[in-house]
């Protein structure tokens, strides 16, 4: 028999002091069994940082053919694209020609340098890929805060993050390897 997803549901007050962007959302999100929980939260956390109405959750893990987040326009294109993770050349690519601006979030303190250190010339090329790196403590951090329901309040200032969930908080502080 087959895993099933875990759901949690995440209801983000988001306040963006930089881009002047202020939302108040609730998502229900499916941990798909292989996904852990801490990849689940950088999820949340990346659609908090770059946070819009029309940024949706896709399918993820499931279609290979989607990223993590998007954003799509009324004729149905690609505005935003933003993979978790370490992708290949194949899906650098992909990102870069089927989307006007891509945002690859890399997490993992151990391979992450490496993969940026083989891809970065490539990724530079592209012109439209940014890299964003988040370190293993804060998904530690995130995975303490995690819960199957959750109140969250994001503020960002000066591209700094301050999650809170009750009594609980982290510092979000995320390394730019590249912007585009």
């Amino acid at each position: 028999m087959a895993l099933k997803a875990t759901i949690y549901k995440a209801h983000i007050n988001v306040a963006d002091l930089d881009r002047h962007v202020y939302i108040d959302k609730s998502h229900t999100l499916a941990c798909h069994p292989s996904e852990t929980v801490q990849r689940l939260m950088l999820r949340l956390i990346t659609w908090g940082l770059n946070a819009d109405e029309d940024l949706l959750f896709t399918k993820g893990l499931c279609d290979t053919d989607e990223p993590d987040l998007w954003i799509k326009n009324l004729s149905d294109e690609i505005e935003l694209w933003i993979d978790l993770g370490l992708p290949d050349e194949k899906r650098l690519k992909k990102a870069a020609h089927r989307a006007k601006k891509a945002l690859i979030v890399a997490y993992g303190d151990n391979a992450a340098p490496i993969w940026w250190q083989q891809n970065k010339t490539k990724i530079q090329q592209y012109g439209n890929i940014s890299v964003m790196f988040v370190n293993d403590q804060t998904l530690a951090e995130l995975e303490d805060l995690t819960e199957r329901s959750m109140q969250l309040q994001l503020t960002i200032e000066g591209e700094q993050g301050w999650l809170s969930a009750g009594e609980k908080s982290c510092t979000i502080n995320p390394e730019w390897w590249h912007r585009a």
